[in-house]
């Protein structure tokens, strides 16, 4: 078969040249012998509805969707799965029948990144605080939400988009200002980080976490650093956390179910990998 020929599945957004996905879906692909690919495919915003409404006769037969794009796939699609109807987002397309449709497995991957390092975690319940109301927090506070925690605070400096989440999900989601969090602190069960604070190259996320229970669990969908200092505090604090590198790996795995046919695992060797290249070891 040509290089032309091979099955090639992408990660399309703008812009796209630091994704990991390549590493994790080349993996896959090297570990069940299946012969394919997975680039990185850049998608001017002006340019992705064009893209997106000729994908069918395009090169790929699927593809991962990044920032800022999520909403504009949500659109394009012929189909979306329920969650991704629910988010108002797409981050996984695949053809059926020439039809292009969407899912989005943002939530499934916090769920199982959770699963994964705290097994007992789906039996915690409990209330849950959610920092920021932006795409990623759509999907944590769906999942929360499906999981059975309530009550699910939204705590954003921009109250109305804390109330948006309100109105797309209902209870037992509550808005909340960032004065609030230390009475919050509590009696949380667990405190989800989906602002970019923290990031490599942002401001901290510096919340004092003496409140807290010392059961709390403490998670950063945020991975580089693998450490933040949210979870380093936490750490310090002796709370239980979990850092968002197994979010980007449990999302992955339907996308390459859909176009490869095989569900692959998300072992400690692809996480090695990826640790790899982002210069930690472990």
């Amino acid at each position: 078969m040509s290089a032309s020929k091979i099955p090639t599945a992408a990660v399309l957004g703008w812009p796209v040249k630091h994704s990991r996905s390549p590493l994790i879906h080349r993996h896959w692909l090297a570990r069940y012998g299946i012969e394919g690919d997975y680039v990185r495919h850049a998608v001017a915003p002006e340019e992705i509805s064009d893209f997106l409404s000729s994908f069918a006769t395009g090169p790929f037969i699927g593809a991962n969707v990044t920032v800022p794009h999520k909403e504009a796939a949500f659109a394009a699609v012929a189909k979306a799965d329920g969650v991704a109807t629910a988010l108002g987002a797409v981050n996984t397309l695949w053809l059926e029948k020439g039809e292009l449709i969407g899912g989005n497995t943002d939530a499934l991957g916090f769920l199982a990144n959770l699963d994964q390092h705290v097994p007992n975690f789906g039996a915690r319940g409990g209330p849950a605080i959610v920092l920021g109301a932006g795409g990623a927090a759509r999907a944590v506070i769906h999942a929360l939400k499906a999981r059975g925690f309530a009550p699910v605070y939204v705590v954003n400096r921009s109250r109305d988009r804390a109330e948006a989440m309100v109105e797309r999900f209902g209870a037992p989601v509550i808005a909340a200002g960032w004065q609030d969090v230390p009475g919050l602190l509590k009696d949380a069960a667990l405190l989800v980080n989906t602002t970019s604070l923290g990031m490599e190259g942002q401001p901290p996320l510096e919340i004092d976490l003496a409140p807290a229970p010392d059961t709390m669990l403490v998670t950063d969908i945020v991975y580089a650093p693998l450490e933040t200092p949210l979870l380093k505090a936490a750490r310090g604090r002796g709370l239980a956390t979990v850092d968002g590198l197994g979010m980007l790996l449990h999302q992955a795995a339907p996308g390459f179910e859909h176009w490869f046919g095989v569900r692959p695992e998300v072992t400690d060797e692809l996480r090695r990998i990826i640790l790899s290249d982002m210069g930690v070891t472990a």
